[in-house]
C-alpha cells in the first residue's frame, strides 16, 4: 500500500469561525459554531487537498485516505490507543456520545474550513477490538449535474414525476446519495416547489434557487424519523427525501407519502433493480407480501441501481454504471403476479423507453472510453452477455413475457 506525501501536520489551521462568508444554511453556521477547531480536523484537510473520498482511523495504523477506490496511508506514526480517544471524542456532542455509548457507534456531520471553503463530512464513528475509531466520506459541496456524474438520459425525466416513488439501490459508497442530490437540485433549479428532505445525517446542503427547500436532520432538528414523517404531511411539501429504507415503519410511511401525492425519494441497499423487490419485501412478514406488491404496482415510478468504477477517463475519479428500471405496465404486471425472475429480461426489452441493465451501462461506459474493459468485466454481473454485448448481440429474451 503506498503512503502519500502530504503531512496532515503541515496543513491549514485557519480557525472555521472566522469565516464570514455568507452560508447557504444555518445548519452550516450551527455545526461550526457547537464546537472549536479541532486536532483531528488536520486530517479531514489532508483528505480534501488530496482529493480522497473517504478517511479511515483505526489504532495501530497511521489515518488512511481512499483516492480513486485506492487506500492509501498518510505519512505519519500510526495513532495509538490514547492518541485516538483525545483526537476523536472531541467530535462527539453529548447526544452523539450517549448513541455511541448504547450502541458501539453514531454517525453524524463534521464540518472542516479547507483554504476558505467549509467543507462536510459523513462521519461513522466506531468500536472494533475494544477501540474507537472513525470512517468519514467527503461529501461534495458542489453538486454536479448529470452529465457532470456521467448518469443516463433517464435520470432527467424521473424528475418530472408530480407523484410516487423513486428509489437508489446499491451498497454504502455507490454514489446514491450524489445521484439523489443532483435529481433534487435539478428539481430547484427548474420547478418551484417544496422540497422536504428528512437526513440522519444531513450530507449535501442545498442553495435555494426556484425551490423552498426545509431540510430536517435527526437527532438536531426532530427527535426521530416517526416524528419527522408524522410531522412531513403536515408541512406541504410536494417532494420528500426520506433517506435510507431500513425497516418496515420507514418504508410504510414513505410509501403513504407517495400515495397521497407526493414524489418521494429514498435509497436501499440492494444490489440490482430487480433484487430491491425482494429487499423491500424481506423487510415486512409473509402475509403482507401482497399489498406491499400492489402498493409498489401503483407508486413506484423507478428503481435505480448504481455502482462506482474507477475511470480511465482523464480529470474523471470513478463514475456510476447504472440499472434503471421504470415501472411501466409490463414491469407491474411481473411484480403483482411474483414473477421477479422476468423482470431482467423486461428491463432489456425495455431499453426504448430508456431501462438499462449493468450489461448495456458497461457495455456504454466502455465505448465512451469512460471505463476499461477489464474493469468492466470484473463487476459484470453476466460476463458472457456483457461479451455478446460488445459484439452487438442482443441476449434480451421477449417470448418469455
Amino acid at each position: 500500500m503506498a503512503t502519500t506525501d502530504t503531512n496532515p501536520n503541515e496543513s491549514d489551521t485557519s480557525n472555521p469561525g472566522n469565516n464570514s462568508e455568507s452560508t447557504p444554511s444555518d445548519l452550516k453556521t450551527r455545526l461550526l459554531q457547537e464546537r472549536p477547531e479541532l486536532e483531528v480536523d488536520k486530517f479531514f484537510r489532508a483528505l480534501v487537498k488530496l482529493e480522497g473520498s473517504d478517511l479511515h482511523m483505526k489504532v495501530g495504523n497511521a489515518p488512511i485516505i481512499r483516492v480513486n477506490g485506492t487506500l492509501k496511508p498518510l505519512n505519519r506514526p500510526p495513532i495509538e490507543v490514547e492518541e485516538m480517544v483525545e483526537l476523536l471524542f472531541p467530535m462527539m456532542n453529548d447526544r452523539t456520545r450517549k448513541i455511541f455509548e448504547d450502541e458501539g457507534g453514531c454517525d453524524f456531520a463534521h464540518v472542516v474550513e479547507v483554504d476558505g471553503v467549509d467543507w462536510r463530512f459523513r462521519v461513522n464513528m466506531l468500536q472494533q477490538l475494544g477501540r474507537i475509531g472513525l470512517v468519514a466520506r467527503r461529501v461534495n459541496n458542489f453538486i454536479p449535474d448529470f452529465e457532470g456524474l456521467n448518469l443516463p438520459p433517464v435520470i432527467e425525466s424521473l424528475c418530472h414525476y408530480d407523484q410516487g416513488m423513486v428509489l437508489l439501490a446499491g451498497v454504502t459508497g455507490s454514489g446514491k446519495s450524489t445521484t439523489i442530490a443532483s435529481m433534487l437540485n435539478y428539481v430547484n433549479r427548474n420547478y418551484r416547489k417544496h422540497i422536504l428532505t428528512l437526513e440522519d445525517p444531513i450530507e449535501f446542503v442545498f442553495k435555494e434557487e426556484k425551490c423552498l427547500i426545509n431540510q430536517r436532520e435527526v437527532g438536531h432538528d426532530v427527535l426521530d424519523f416517526s416524528i419527522a414523517m408524522k410531522h412531513a404531511v403536515r408541512e406541504d411539501p410536494d417532494i420528500i427525501l426520506v433517506g435510507e429504507m431500513r425497516d418496515e415503519e420507514t418504508f410504510l410511511t414513505a410509501i403513504h407519502a407517495a400515495e397521497t401525492g407526493h414524489l418521494v425519494f429514498g435509497t436501499i441497499h440492494a444490489s440490482s433493480a430487480p433484487s430491491t423487490i425482494g429487499r423491500i419485501l424481506d423487510l415486512f412478514p409473509e402475509e403482507m407480501h401482497g399489498a406491499i406488491r400492489s402498493a409498489m404496482a401503483m407508486n413506484m415510478k423507478a428503481i435505480i441501481a448504481q455502482k462506482l468504477l474507477p475511470s480511465i477517463a482523464e480529470g474523471v475519479g470513478r463514475v456510476p454504471t447504472c440499472e434503471v428500471m421504470t415501472l411501466n405496465p409490463t414491469i407491474k404486471k411481473l411484480i403483482l403476479e411474483e414473477d421477479d425472475n422476468k423482470l431482467p429480461d423486461a428491463i432489456r426489452i425495455g431499453a426504448e423507453e430508456g431501462m438499462q441493465d449493468f450489461t448495456m451501462s458497461l457495455k456504454s461506459l466502455i465505448d465512451k472510453e469512460l471505463i476499461d474493459r477489464p474493469t468492466a468485466f470484473q463487476v459484470a454481473p453476466n460476463k458472457d452477455a456483457l461479451k455478446m454485448a460488445l459484439k452487438g448481440i442482443n441476449v434480451s429474451q421477449p417470448g418469455i413475457l
